[in-house]
């Protein structure tokens, strides 16, 4: 729909229009015919940037806000600059070791490398970072069981890539180490060189069948580890949310970014999202009222997909901010962030 669009604008129009855009993005506020003038130096009168701009908001791309206003973008008018105005930047050379450095996941767990990298794109983007994160599914080389205190243990897993997972699980009150032990060689022996799907399947065989050699309360530990471990779907972390409430000054803004991260913290949205990014390759947008996940005006979200080495999508990260974020500098940074995630699952 937007390319026809696009080029039903003459030259100065798409000019005036990107201006109207660019500055709406740097100050958040409705651009008057004077200022546009002036940024254009001066080379169209404020009359003639007025007529085109009510050209334009005839067609659908901008509007008033407030009577004698300036005109801000509407939402189509936001998708079309993006689709087809847009000038990406590239990021620089230390923004892209700075991704690399935060992302490094050498010897920690894959929650805390994904975690930190949804707080480095909140802080770079000045919006609120999300991700979905996958299940753990590469090939395991050490699982142990740590207790923790009556009733607690610690699973640790450490897979083939050098990732580490930890996770808490409830195991009967009373119990011995040496289950715990017992527990840890068993697993070890069965585990190792597979994935934890691939295992889960293998042990919860055997486990029916009565051919492992365990006693109850070790039992009780390996299918509670098991249980935990192969819990269907991932995560959604969301990060930041504080930066969408900078710049909030009315309390209809405030509701609207209240019911944003209220859906946000339902397993549909995490579902939504992920089926969203599996769709098409590469960086999506999603803007305002048009935003196809979540129907809320005033907010964009740009995401993008990440896949494990077999190269199926298995998570997605991005950002939500306000319409008017900085899409030129946000959608490398984003791409840019699913890409290393995506090699280090690889």
């Amino acid at each position: 729909m937007t390319g026809p669009m696009i080029g039903t604008l003459n030259e100065r129009s798409r000019e005036i229009f990107r201006k109207v855009v660019e500055a709406y993005v740097e100050t958040g506020e409705a651009v008057g015919s004077r200022t546009l003038s002036r940024r254009m130096g001066m080379t169209l009168s404020p009359a003639t940037i007025r007529n085109v701009m009510a050209d334009l908001e005839e067609a659908g791309l901008l509007f008033a806000p407030h009577t004698s206003a300036g005109r801000v973008p509407t939402d189509a008018g936001l998708r079309l600059f993006v689709d087809g105005l847009l000038e990406i930047g590239a990021l620089s050379k230390d923004e892209r070791e700075s991704i690399d450095g935060r992302c490094a996941a050498s010897g920690r767990s894959l929650s805390s490398v994904l975690e930190e990298a949804t707080t480095m794109l909140s802080g770079l983007s000045h919006c609120a970072g999300l991700v979905v994160a996958p299940k753990q599914d590469a090939a395991l080389k050490h699982i142990e069981f740590v207790q923790l205190g009556p009733g607690r243990a610690l699973v640790v897993l450490v897979a083939e890539n050098g990732l580490v997972e930890n996770r808490v699980i409830d195991v009967p009150l009373g119990l011995p180490a040496a289950s715990l032990v017992e527990a840890t060689n068993y697993l070890s022996q069965r585990l190792i060189g597979r994935t934890i799907e691939e295992a889960r399947r293998a042990i919860k065989l055997e486990l029916e069948q009565h051919r492992a050699q365990l006693d109850e309360l070790t039992r009780k530990v390996v299918e509670a580890g098991l249980a935990t471990w192969s819990e269907p779907g991932g995560y959604l972390l969301v990060r930041g949310q504080g930066q969408l409430l900078a710049d909030v000054q009315q309390m209809a803004d405030l509701e609207r970014i209240r019911a944003l991260f209220a859906m946000l913290e339902t397993k549909e949205a995490m579902v939504r999202l992920l089926d969203a990014s599996d769709k098409a390759e590469g960086v999506q947008i999603f803007i305002g009222a048009q935003n196809e996940l979540f129907s809320m005006a005033g907010c964009s979200m740009i995401i993008a997909p990440y896949a494990n080495r077999e190269e199926k999508v298995v998570g997605a990260i991005g950002v939500i901010g306000p319409t008017r974020m900085n899409y030129a500098r946000i959608i490398p940074m984003v791409d840019y962030t699913a890409r290393v995630i995506g090699r280090i699952l690889g």
